[in-house]
């Protein structure tokens, strides 16, 4: 059994660089998305599971066969939805079939979504603690035994382990949680855009600043073409979250110096999020392409 492995920057000296292909795109074209990213030069593809789209893991299976070289996140499964066994179960097979390649992250969800599937429970916070304290060691192979508020397992071991125990990585935004995923993760997802400044506090909230195996994974939304930005606030007015700082628009050179701002502020993974109804998804799935590669070049003139 090997433990999680320490973030994988681009192979330069910067940060990776990653693409979201949002679920409402339907299942049937992510292998066109998932095949582009690899063929572009991305380092990351994102994947979530949002309710009532496709389902995060089986999206992940499909994108990690129909590639070879690329990680493939899932940020992030909403434990609600979820027993930690189970979970475990699935995360497991995919991290051993494909080994290195595939990051889970795990966290809250859309507390009207679990409300929706009679999955709210009253302590958030409580139950997403029992699921890391249960998926991390069922991940490293061992035999777990808990009875908790929520989480009761009895003498639960995976068969299977990974042969690599991937980073478990959870979704955050407010101090409490954040701080959570430092104690109990291998990592943090932050999304709705934060700036580089912000990313650096949230780093602080986890109190693994200076941790160089913390992956620190920042969605930020990214348009093509005439008008991006305006698509970009757009959706974010939709969303009712604060217009994004430091959306990821304009030619490679220009995106990649935000990427390296972000890198700068303690991010290891920087996701470019396409807006909108997903008519420049694929261009904006080359531009991160565009972007990892001159990440890659100049860090290798360093």
């Amino acid at each position: 059994m090997v433990s999680a492995r320490a973030p994988q920057d681009g192979p330069g000296n910067g940060p990776a660089v990653g693409v979201v292909v949002r679920p409402q795109q339907p299942p049937e074209a992510l292998r066109e998305h998932a095949t582009t990213a690899e063929e572009a030069g991305a380092h990351e593809l994102w994947l979530w599971e949002d309710c009532f789209w496709a389902g995060g893991l089986t999206s992940s299976a499909l994108a990690l066969a129909w590639t070879s070289r690329i990680s493939v996140g899932l940020g992030l499964m909403p434990v609600p939805l979820r027993n930690a066994a189970l979970t475990a179960m699935e995360v497991g097979a995919l991290a051993r079939a494909f080994p290195g390649r595939f990051l889970p992250g795990v966290g809250h969800g859309v507390l009207d979504w679990m409300g929706q599937v009679g999955a709210r429970e009253a302590s958030p916070m409580t139950l997403l603690r029992e699921h890391l304290q249960a998926l991390q060691p069922l991940l490293r192979g061992e035999r777990v035994d808990v009875d908790g508020r929520y989480v009761h397992l009895d003498g639960v071991q995976l068969d299977h382990p990974p042969l690599v125990a991937p980073p478990l990585l959870v979704g955050a935004r407010g101090p409490k949680t954040l701080a959570l995923a430092g104690e109990h993760g291998d990592g943090v997802v932050l999304d709705a855009g934060p700036s580089p400044e912000e990313v650096e506090a949230s780093v602080a909230h986890t109190g693994r600043g200076g941790d160089a195996s913390f992956r620190v994974v920042v969605f930020v939304p990214s348009a093509v073409g005439e008008g991006a930005r305006e698509r970009i606030d757009v959706e974010a007015d939709g969303w009712g979250n604060h217009r994004p700082a430091t959306p990821l628009v304009g030619e490679p050179d220009e995106v990649t110096a935000l990427v390296r701002a972000y890198g700068e502020a303690g991010a290891t993974s920087v996701v470019l999020q396409p807006v909108g109804d997903g008519s420049d998804a694929l261009d904006v799935v080359r531009l991160a392409g565009a972007v990892a590669r001159i990440v890659e070049h100049r860090g290798s003139d360093v």
